[in-house]
């Protein structure tokens, strides 16, 4: 069954100033159900990428999709939540529902096993329950797109490995497609089902992981540390 192709970049080219930050000459597709990992070393262009297909920045090019901008729901690197607050009113805060009366956050929540970080305050919680809070905020949108920019930047290996556990059981469930920025290659290669690895603003590769990362002199190269085979 073919599936619909729900986002196409081609011939985009970000500039700051003079500066070419971002070139992508070939078309990258994104299809419904598609898990892509966005890998590069810091300042390779991941995040330009991603606020480019947001429409956050200026660009020339061609960037198209299938979906208003309401389907596709975004959790950014660093959110400014209040600390003091409990979690539960940060979670209705951003949602403008009462969790009480939304039973997709219910779901969500138990979910995420989250029932008892809700009263506790934001400031109080691990960096997984933080990571946990972000992630169901953005799926209780009920997006088509997931994006995901780096949500495991300060999480230890257990707690990285746990959000994408989740994450993909939920994408498989679902049928999400889901659009991740990362620089922790072995767990994204379990994850995604391309990967697509930039570097200086361009697109080195974009291919399912295991080709991807038959190319490790060439990655260790641009930074990027391939998985250890056993």
């Amino acid at each position: 069954m073919e599936r619909e192709v729900l986002l196409s970049i081609e011939n985009l080219t970000v500039r700051y100033g003079k500066d070419v930050v971002l070139h992508i000459g070939s078309p990258v597709l994104i299809e419904e159900g598609d898990r892509v990992g966005i890998i590069g070393s810091n300042g390779a262009g991941k995040s330009t990428l991603i606020r480019s297909i947001l429409g956050l920045v200026n660009y020339q090019g061609s960037i198209r999709t299938a979906l208003p901008m309401d389907r596709i729901a975004v959790h950014m690197q660093s959110n400014e939540y209040t600390d003091s607050m409990a979690t539960k009113h940060i979670m209705e805060a951003i949602l403008q529902t009462k969790i009480s009366r939304n039973q997709r956050l219910q779901e969500l929540i138990r979910y995420f096993e989250f029932e008892d970080c809700l009263r506790k305050r934001y400031s109080k919680l691990s960096g997984g329950q933080k990571q946990k809070v972000a992630i169901a905020s953005v799926l209780a949108l009920r997006p088509k797109v997931l994006v995901l920019d780096e949500p495991t930047a300060e999480l230890d290996p257990a707690s990285s490995r746990a959000v994408f556990e989740l994450l993909a059981h939920y994408a498989e469930e679902h049928g999400t497609t889901v659009v991740v920025v990362e620089q922790k290659i072995a767990l994204l290669s379990e994850f995604a089902d391309m990967l697509v690895i930039v570097d200086q603003g361009r697109i080195k590769f974009a291919d399912e992981p295991r080709r991807v990362l038959a190319h490790s002199e060439e990655l260790l190269a641009l930074g990027v540390n391939c998985p250890r085979s056993t």
